[in-house]
């Protein structure tokens, strides 16, 4: 059994936060991961700017500020895993080894204050994907590359999927302010006038970004009120739900539709809707050439009007849509937190 201890200095949250409510990306794949290595008995610790101590599912969370700033990290681990933050890096000089886990496109390690600690530290860098660890020149600092992708959870992986063809029913699950507004427009132009019936269910807003989506809120609202304006072309504008919920919604959707982005290191929407046999329909931007097999468990467009026709024969055809359905679930289930944590565990001395 090894010590493990986790440093972020984001936004709050703690285990038991995605059981309540809505959560980004990068903090639930924070919370899968620890709870993966506790369950394999590893001692778990996170320290991050949660409220209050706790015990949740075998992990130790505590906040990371005490009297000073960063004053509750403990002094000694196996392995010591610094989440994003450049102030994290050196934290823990008598760990046995650090990491730094990154998940966001990798120029912004470019920055002195990242360059620095690279230098004199030489932590392994976590990459998420292939496209992920291209983002880093060659010539920067740093220790191992090393790509280790989220684990799909197994809420997703594990449920029973739809058992029947889904009414004409599209939904993104994204960030708002990625492309949502030109999937808008896709929608009311090319998608739905071909569709009849069609409906486009949007679950999306600045809850699930606790404070970082607080600070973009009025740029994020602007897109939602163009999505709230699009009622009478069949947008139905949800909002961000939990992630139990979410999983009732897939069951009704026939199709995910995201155009992508350059900043999308991974992709946890898509993934997850893929995982339940969700077709999903993007544009080779980011990562989403690895999250989806292009015609077999969706398409991957090179133009908007290849967006607009796929997502509109995958809204019509049901034997195109049963086949990419069962090809999804075939693929797309294979990776989850217990293979990520293993490739952690690799990393322990």
């Amino acid at each position: 059994m090894a010590r493990i201890v986790f440093a972020d200095d984001g936004i709050v949250f703690d285990g038991s936060t995605p059981e309540k409510s809505p959560l980004g990306g990068v903090e639930s794949s924070l919370v899968n991961l620890v709870e993966e290595l506790a369950t394999r008995g590893h001692e778990v610790l996170v320290r991050n700017m949660c409220t209050a101590p706790s015990l949740h599912k075998g992990v130790d969370w505590a906040p990371i500020h005490g009297e000073h700033q960063y004053a509750n990290i403990p002094e000694e681990a196996d392995l010591y895993v610094a989440n994003r933050g450049d102030k994290l890096i050196d934290l823990m000089p008598y760990a046995k080894r650090t990491v730094f886990w990154i998940h966001n496109p990798a120029k912004f390690l470019l920055k002195w204050r990242y360059l620095k600690k690279l230098w004199k530290v030489h932590p392994a860098i976590i990459f998420i994907g292939d496209y992920h660890l291209s983002t880093y020149p060659s010539w920067a600092p740093g220790g191992d590359r090393i790509v280790i992708p989220y684990g799909i959870p197994d809420l997703f992986r594990r449920a029973n999927p739809s058992l029947q063809v889904p009414a004409p029913r599209a939904v993104f699950t994204s960030n708002p302010l990625r492309s949502l507004d030109w999937l808008l427009n896709q929608w009311r132009d090319k998608i739905q006038p071909r569709v009849p019936g069609a409906e486009l269910h949007v679950f999306s807003g600045s809850a699930t970004y606790g404070s970082v989506g607080d600070a973009k809120s009025q740029t994020m609202q602007k897109v939602l009120d163009q999505a709230r304006a699009l009622a009478d072309k069949g947008v139905v504008l949800r909002g961000p739900v939990p992630k139990a919920q979410l999983l009732e919604e897939f069951r009704e959707a026939r199709v995910l539709l995201y155009r992508g982005d350059l900043n999308e290191t991974f992709c946890l929407a898509v993934g997850e809707a893929q995982a339940m046999g969700v077709p999903s329909v993007v544009e080779d931007l980011g990562s989403m050439c690895e999250r989806v097999v292009n015609g077999m468990t969706g398409f991957v467009a090179d133009s908007s009007e290849n967006f607009s026709t796929s997502a509109c024969r995958l809204l019509l055809d049901d034997d195109l849509w049963q086949t990419q359905h069962k090809a999804a679930l075939k693929l797309q289930r294979r990776w989850g937190w217990s293979e990520a944590a293993q490739e952690f565990e690799k990393l322990i001395p």
